[in-house]
């Protein structure tokens, strides 16, 4: 599991439900230290999930802009991750 929570706030073009709903997930993960999920572990995990990523995406309509943006791409917008994952 990734130890890096990826920065939204300030992307060109903004982060997406997708990109946000993944950093909320590895975030609900980390905290709770579930690294695959399981029968008894998805449904919490992604409930969780869910909310954090509600949540997120009304702080970063409230931020102000960012003066520069993040330095790393996030994750779901490497062609080599999307690959991977079977997204394209």
């Amino acid at each position: 599991m990734c130890r890096n929570i990826t920065v939204l706030r300030g992307l060109e073009p903004a982060a997406t439900s997708e990109e946000i709903y993944a950093a909320a997930l590895q975030y609900v993960r980390k905290v709770t230290g579930v690294g695959s999920l399981s029968a008894t572990t998805r449904e919490p995990i992604e409930r969780a999930a869910t909310e954090v990523a509600r949540i997120t995406e009304e702080l970063l309509a409230e931020m102000p802009q960012r003066r520069v943006p993040p330095q790393t791409v996030p994750p779901l917008r490497r062609p080599e991750v999307r690959a991977r994952l079977g997204l394209d």
